[in-house]
Formats: structure tokens, sequence, C-alpha cells
């Protein structure tokens, strides 16, 4: 059978407020938004591709991480690639992350966004 053209057009993240978590990533990114609907926004990095979407989830749960048994597991992360470890964590710590305490790796610095979804910055070494 002949694979059937796909493209991956988003990564998408519940939420339960989609509006105030994609105005987090567009201050983290400076991507634009690019549909914005009370249940649904969508960012998209100005040169194409990927981009992500918040989505109303109104039964959302906040993931704990490190993962516990008994809370709510992440489904997935976001990795993000930066030059300056610091700079980076200042400047997602501006605009509203959480830097969690247990970092697992020396150049790896572990965040939540303002509704708990984990996400990394790491410099590749």
């Amino acid at each position: 059978m002949e694979r059937p053209a796909l493209t991956l057009s988003a990564t998408v993240l519940d939420a339960p407020d989609p509006r105030a978590l994609a105005a987090f990533y567009h201050h983290l990114f400076g991507w634009p938004v690019v549909q914005d609907d009370p249940t649904w926004v969508t960012l998209r990095p100005p040169g194409g591709g990927p981009g992500l979407s918040f989505q109303l989830e109104e039964l959302y749960s906040r993931p704990t991480w490190p993962a516990e048994r008994e809370g709510q597991q992440m489904q997935l992360h976001l990795d993000i690639e930066v030059e300056d470890l610091d700079g980076a964590v200042a400047h997602a710590l501006d605009a509203g992350a959480t830097l969690v305490q247990f970092q697992p790796q020396e150049h790896v610095r572990v965040l939540l966004d303002p509704a708990g979804h984990p996400f990394c910055f790491f410099v590749q070494g």
C-alpha cells in the first residue's frame, strides 16, 4: 500500500482556558495567533511548519511531574532547544512558567506552563 500524503499541522494541548495558555506560548515563542476561538487557539511559526494549538478541556487535570502513581500522568512534553539556558529560563519565568524543583539533567531545565504542562529547555551538547 502506498503511504498517503501526511503533514503534521500542530501539537494540541488541552487547557481549561485555551486563550490564556496561547497567550503564554505567544509570549514564549513570539509566534502569531492564526486561529482564535473560545475553545480553540492556534499559533504558527512565521516561517511555516507545525504550530501549537490549545483546546478547551473543561475536565482538565494538571499532570504531576515528576510522575506519581496517584497523580495525573503527563501525556507528552515539549523539548525546546535553546542557546542560552539561563536566559531562556528567565524569559519563560517572565512569561508565567514555573521552574520545577527536580531537574534530572545538567543541561536541561524542566518548567511548567501556566496550565501545568511540562516542557524542557535544553542546550545541544
